[in-house]
């Protein structure tokens, strides 16, 4: 059965076994009964929902919604009590080195700030306002790095981790160790070379890498990288079923993301007409990891088998 708008939210498996038919799964539990994925296993997870044939939704900037602010504990706790379990957050350095959740390099968009999150300490920071997606001013502030690590090994949500210009890997990757958050974590990189530097610096995390078959593949084993850790970013702009297909058969997961500016994204797009079958179209043709700015409606128009989630998450 399709997901109810009330229970309609966040992390979308495809049921197990029947990978070809993502519109027929039964949803068998309402949010606030699914498990979190994450405890010991976190590339376990991933091959699980692979071999099982299933999808991932990711919330990008951790699925604001009305009253909700992008980045925000706030907002993920939100989606989390809405089923989503893997959030996409942007981190930031402070003038003073302090880890936050922030997109931008300046703070005039998403606070009630102004000026260069690098001119700027963590005091007058934490005094901010977040505005949600509407320019309206909330009553959350932009949370640490590290309590947004603490709030995801308790509830076993996966954070997905953006780090913008003003922050560094090895920062970075120390305070996710000093979380005992590991296994709670997927690193973006966005070149070879950073990707190489996660995986020697974090040989146990997960992390997204530009990729598309096998070759790409084997060069980031070149460089040290581990397939088992790998999720394979495929871009935002063209569906491209054959380097999907190449991927599974390399045991690697394929990511792609419908998100990007108003307008011009393909979550904009696929929606245009009402339908969202483009989704299921992309579960079809082997996407294991959408990330998409509509993670709410996606998930409302997909139908999932949540045993497929309590089969694929660990106890």
């Amino acid at each position: 059965m399709r997901r109810m708008a009330a229970i309609a939210f966040g992390l979308v498996l495809a049921a197990c076994g029947r990978p070809a038919d993502t519109g027929a799964a039964a949803s068998t539990g309402a949010p606030g009964t699914l498990p979190g994925i994450a405890t010991t296993d976190l590339p376990g997870f991933f091959d699980c929902v692979r071999e099982a044939g299933g999808v991932l939704v990711a919330a990008h900037r951790g699925g604001p919604t009305p009253g909700y602010p992008e980045n925000a504990l706030e907002t993920l706790r939100h989606a989390f009590d809405a089923g989503i379990r893997v959030l996409e957050v942007d981190i930031a350095t402070s003038r003073d080195g302090v880890l936050f959740l922030l997109h931008d390099r300046s703070l005039g968009r998403t606070t009630t700030g102004e000026g260069a999150v690098a001119d700027t300490d963590w005091e007058t920071i934490s005094r901010l306002k977040l505005k949600d997606n509407d320019g309206r001013i909330t009553g959350f502030s932009p949370p640490l790095l590290s309590d947004v690590l603490d709030w995801a090994v308790a509830t076993g949500a996966v954070l997905e981790i953006d780090k913008k210009e003003t922050a560094g890997w090895r920062s970075l990757i120390r305070a996710i160790e000093a979380a005992g958050a590991g296994n709670h974590v997927i690193l973006i990189t966005y070149t070879d070379a950073d990707a190489a530097l996660v995986q020697r610096l974090a040989p146990g995390m997960m992390l997204t890498a530009n990729a598309r078959g096998g070759r790409d593949v084997a060069a980031l084993e070149a460089l040290g990288a581990d397939r088992s850790k790998l999720v394979a970013w495929t871009g935002t702009e063209r569906e491209d079923e054959a380097a999907w297909q190449r991927l599974l058969r390399e045991g690697v997961e394929p990511a792609f993301g419908t998100l990007g500016r108003p307008g011009e994204r393909l979550d904009d797009a696929y929606w245009a007409d009402g339908d969202g079958a483009e989704y299921e179209a992309l579960a079809r043709s082997g996407v294991i990891f959408i990330a998409t700015d509509e993670p709410y409606r996606v998930a409302e128009f997909l139908s999932a088998d949540d045993r497929a989630l309590n089969a694929c998450a660990a106890p």
